[in-house]
């Protein structure tokens, strides 16, 4: 699919788009800073990113591409600059937190299930606590999504009776049992065994061809190559470059892009 996008460096600039197709972006970041301390580890960060759209963020490690994730539901709040998901500004505001934690659901490097529900529980949860959805209800839609990432056979389980993927896929499940609008992917796959990567990338590209609208920070650039619409480069708390899967890959000509691609791409 194609979006608008900020001009990618080093790429041959496109005519500007027809405002009347322009979509309104489900999320903006306008000059995003945020500080740990003396580090400046965003800096004027600005893009955005639509509904439906796969956008993968890479970039060594350090360089503040999980630090922005994690801005966009407000789990780190930033310094200055705006961002603004389906029209709500993230603020201190109580009521806006709420608001966008209903629609933007996350997840992890380490699963963070509870240890002691089992896994039906785990994905039931949220509805049932946040929104209030009764039990039988709950369950009902908590097994459809089971059965979506191929684990209904262990709803009953506790988490520690789960391989690695399966704990990260019920992880996913329970993410989808909010009816989130835009899931963020904090590199999901980094704490996997390799054999388990692959159940999980799998069920991610089947939310891909969905139109679930996901925000992805990894180091599988087979995924972000085969799923990604914009790759989102991250250098120094900085967006460096953002561009489609092949032009990023196949025609790049940033030197320190072309350095990085090399260390990871086989």
């Amino acid at each position: 699919m194609s979006h608008s996008t900020p001009q990618a460096i080093g790429a041959v600039r496109a005519p500007l788009p027809n405002p009347a197709l322009v979509r309104e972006p489900l999320i903006r970041a306008e000059g995003v800073n945020k500080h740990f301390g003396v580090a400046h580890v965003l800096r004027d960060v600005t893009t955005r990113f639509f509904q439906s759209e796969v956008a993968v963020i890479i970039g060594a490690s350090g360089s503040g591409k999980s630090t922005f994730l994690r801005t966009l539901n407000r789990l780190e709040a930033h310094d200055s600059g705006r961002i603004v998901v389906d029209g709500i500004e993230l603020n201190d505001a109580v009521t806006n937190l709420d608001a966008i934690r209903r629609e933007v659901g996350m997840v992890f490097q380490q699963f963070n299930l509870f240890p002691h529900l089992t896994v039906l529980d785990n994905v039931t949860l949220a509805p049932r606590r946040v929104r209030g959805v009764r039990r039988e209800e709950a369950d009902a839609a908590a097994m459809e999504l089971l059965t979506r990432v191929g684990l209904e056979d262990h709803a009953h389980k506790h988490p520690f009776a789960l391989s690695g993927g399966q704990q990260q896929r019920v992880a996913i499940a329970r993410s989808l049992a909010m009816s989130p609008r835009v899931l963020l992917f904090d590199e999901p796959t980094s704490a996997l065994d390799p054999e388990m990567i692959g159940e999980v990338l799998d069920v991610m590209k089947d939310l891909a061809r969905s139109g679930m609208t996901m925000i992805v920070v990894t180091h599988e650039m087979s995924f972000a190559r085969e799923v990604g619409d914009r790759i989102v480069f991250f250098d120094h708390g900085r967006i460096l470059q953002e561009a489609p899967p092949d032009q990023f890959f196949e025609g790049q000509q940033n030197e320190r892009i072309r350095a990085f691609l090399g260390q990871i791409v086989h």
